[in-house]
């Protein structure tokens, strides 16, 4: 078990809005969260799988919604910490309490949230997550990659709506009702769902990836107090991270529908990249990548914006049109290339018409 000290919490922001491929949350939110319960003399822990007990109980703590800046309904709060309210619903619901949390996806708010709910509650967060990047929707789970159910399930928001979620018929409606509640309690709810045994996150979790987020916040840290390079750092902590395209932000275009931010973001290349194009599709996070009008990169496989001059995450509430930034693309863990994952996962579960490539195959020329 490690008990976090501030500089380690704000490597692990860094390394999970990384990791969170644009979207995640807000890593600003995040680390206030967690730095609240340290500021509260909280203490903030992680553990690996083996050094919780057999009978323990894990659930995961995070928010759905849009990650538009914009365009949300207002709304007074009625339950001012939705999250602790949901992990009581499960709580009483499961008869038991909960041993420790697991973050839903790594993302600099979401991956915050369930460390911060952890300190809050005297508990351990899981080194290890059910994602291994962020991604848009429900269905973006290993547990369903294992035939794990998501239920029970709370939903909560701080307008006052509370829901005790017993079972869904497919994952295409726990989907739509988280996301509704979010919509029609001004763009975010939280959520407590996946409870699992140790032997069931044993299973399906992937383990290891907070300590994955430090080690990338911890390199860039340094590298940048070295004077080094912080792109190239970046993507030389990532499975077959490399650099996919440097440029500016030529046009970016969103919308904010149905619970999700849609958009497109265009960039101009410049340095090696002078005369080519990359394109973006975002819902929520980037989903998939173009190269000059060839896809160089897709879901399930992580990309991300990055700030040339700090290396740091670009969430896509925070782009806009001439920023300079540098992509990094890298390979999914292995579970997501299982049928499965792909399903849930891939292009065309997206709406796009052709199938998922891997990332080191489409860039292996790059």
């Amino acid at each position: 078990m490690k008990t976090l000290t501030r500089s380690e919490v704000e490597d692990l922001v860094v390394g999970a809005t990384i990791l969170g491929c644009g979207g995640g949350g807000s890593p600003e939110a995040g680390l206030k969260s967690i730095f609240e319960q340290m500021d509260a003399g909280n203490s903030v822990r992680i553990a690996p799988i083996g050094e919780f007990d057999d009978q323990d109980l894990l659930a995961s703590p995070y928010f759905v919604g849009s990650v538009a800046p914009s365009q949300k309904k207002s709304v007074k709060p009625v339950i001012r910490d939705p999250v602790a309210r949901a992990v009581e619903m499960i709580e009483t619901r499961l008869g038991r309490r909960l041993a420790g949390t697991v973050a839903s996806e790594i993302g600099g708010g979401n991956t915050a949230a369930s460390i911060a709910i952890a300190a809050q509650l005297g508990i351990v967060a899981l080194d290890g997550d059910l994602m291994g990047r962020a991604g848009p929707e429900l269905h973006q789970s290993t547990v369903h990659i294992c035939g794990l159910p998501m239920t029970p399930a709370a939903i909560v928001s701080e307008s006052g709506n509370r829901l005790l979620v017993e079972s869904y018929c497919g994952i295409d409606d726990y989907e739509a009702i988280a996301r509704y509640v979010s919509v029609v309690s001004g763009g975010h709810a939280a959520v407590v769902d996946t409870p699992l045994t140790i032997a069931d996150a044993e299973q399906c979790a992937l383990l290891g990836t907070l300590s994955k987020c430090m080690e990338i916040g911890s390199a860039l840290r340094k590298a940048r107090e070295a004077g080094l390079e912080p792109v190239g750092t970046v993507a030389s902590c990532l499975s077959n991270g490399r650099v996919i395209f440097e440029g500016i932000v030529s046009n970016y275009s969103w919308k904010d529908e149905k619970g999700f931010l849609f958009g497109d973001a265009h960039l101009e290349g410049n340095g090696r990249w002078n005369g080519h194009v990359f394109k973006s599709w975002i819902q929520n996070e980037h989903i998939v990548g173009w190269l000059d009008d060839k896809p160089i990169i897709m879901s399930p496989d992580p990309f991300v914006f990055l700030d040339p001059s700090t290396g740091h995450g670009i969430t896509n509430d925070k782009l806009r049109e001439g920023m300079k930034v540098a992509v990094v693309g890298s390979s999914i863990p292995e579970p997501w290339r299982k049928p499965k994952g792909i399903e849930l996962f891939g292009p065309r579960h997206f709406g796009f018409d052709f199938d998922y490539v891997p990332f080191e195959q489409l860039a292996k020329d790059i």
